[in-house]
Parts: structure tokens; C-alpha cells; sequence
């Protein structure tokens, strides 16, 4: 496959590794670019969170062991999305966007429990439009992604909740890295059951192999993709 340059866009600092970690590590092994966008770099709301210089460690560590590249980190107040002007978002995700130029974009899935989530996803929708706006390499493919702990607690809301209908091959191997990029973001585990526990990590990459003949995957909802063949 010729090498290709992937993003993803999230909202929060261990997003990128609970949805995308183990795909992230996967392509970046094989020679693949990987960038992390995380729009809300400082997380300045969340509980029990290290200070500033001790999360940026943290978020470092992630991609080091993801093999992504130094991640690109927003400004946005944590939780308060919704009081941020639309544009504002759109434009921050296409400035990235025009500067890396990715072939794959990877984010949150728009009906996520969490309201960053939802607004993180409905702007990368738009900013993911910008060549149909000014003479640019488009982005071929567009993905949402499954963070458990809220795709997984999200009620359904006129059926548009995730429906995964694209996986990708993580194995055993990666499976281990994406669990351990997450544990790097110290504090972010959980004991089982919850959602953000090893056995929960584990079965779910499991049954997602199992739904697609996959040994361990992750799984993303497709939102668009130029065929190029």
C-alpha cells in the first residue's frame, strides 16, 4: 500500500488512544504517517488531572508508543465545547488539515455521550469538506471511532448510534500497545467492569475480530470514502 498520512481529531487527551490506539500503532508500524489531534490539550475540567507539564508527558509518552508523530494539541475549554463558535473548531481542524494533509481522518462518532465528542465530530465533518472549498489534496476517507466510556454509554437517539461497518486488524500485538498508550495517561484505567479496564479493552477488540473474521480489531463507522483505484 502506498504510505499514507492519517489523522485523527479528538477531544480529549487519551481519545486518540482508546478509539484509534491500536489501528494508530498498526499503520504507523507499517510506515504509515499517524497524527493525533487532540483539541483539548490541558483537559482543564477533568477530575484528578496531573498538572499541565505532567499530562503533556503523558500525552508525549502516548504517541511515542503508539509510533505516532508529537501530537498536535488545541487549546479548547474541556466541557465547554458547546460554548465555542462553531467556526471557531472548523477552522483550528482545517488549519491541521491543510498543514499535514492526511489521507484518512479518523474522530469521534456525533452521537457520543459526551458533548465534546459530539461537537469535535460535527466539525471535523465540515472541516473534512475543505477541498470542495479551495484547490487542495482531499481527504479520501472520513471514520468515526468507538471511545468506551461514551459511544458505549450513549442512548440511542433516532437510531444513529455507532454502527460499525469498517474494522481493521489489530492483533494480539497491537492490542497490547494500544492498552499500554492508554496507561500511559496515568489515572485513565479503570478496574473491570468498567468500560476503561483491560477485560473490557480486550473483549471488545475481541468481538470486533469476531464480528469481521478479524483476529482482535478495532471497529469504525465509515462516514465517507473516495475510492481511488
Amino acid at each position: 500500500m502506498k504510505k499514507k498520512v492519517i489523522l485523527s481529531v479528538t477531544a480529549h487527551p487519551d481519545d486518540e488512544a482508546l478509539g484509534f490506539g491500536g489501528t494508530a500503532s498498526k499503520l504507523a508500524a507499517d510506515g504509515h504517517l499517524v497524527y493525533n489531534c487532540i483539541m483539548s490539550g490541558n483537559v482543564n475540567a477533568r477530575q484528578h488531572r496531573p498538572e499541565v507539564e505532567e499530562l503533556y508527558k503523558h500525552t508525549v509518552s502516548a504517541q511515542k508508543i503508539m509510533g505516532a508523530q508529537s501530537p498536535i494539541l488545541g487549546n479548547f475549554p474541556n466541557i465547554e465545547f458547546n460554548t465555542v463558535p462553531h467556526l471557531e473548531l472548523v477552522q483550528f481542524i482545517e488549519s491541521v488539515i491543510e498543514e499535514i494533509k492526511p489521507d484518512w481522518v479518523f474522530t469521534h462518532h456525533p452521537y457520543d455521550l459526551n458533548n465534546d465528542h459530539y461537537h469535535v465530530s460535527k466539525a471535523c465533518q465540515a472541516a473534512s469538506r475543505l477541498s470542495q472549498r479551495r484547490p487542495m489534496k482531499p481527504v479520501m476517507a472520513l471514520y468515526f471511532m468507538e471511545i468506551l466510556s461514551s459511544t458505549d454509554w450513549a442512548f440511542p437517539v433516532d437510531g444513529n448510534s455507532f454502527q460499525a461497518n469498517t474494522f481493521f486488524e489489530i492483533g494480539e500485538e497491537f492490542l497490547e500497545t494500544k492498552i499500554q498508550a492508554i496507561e500511559a495517561y496515568k489515572g485513565v484505567m479503570r478496574a473491570f467492569p468498567h468500560s476503561r479496564s483491560r477485560e473490557v479493552i480486550t473483549g471488545l477488540s475481541a468481538y470486533r475480530g469476531g464480528q469481521s473474521g478479524l483476529k482482535y480489531a478495532e471497529a469504525f463507522q465509515m462516514a465517507y470514502q473516495i475510492l481511488d483505484i
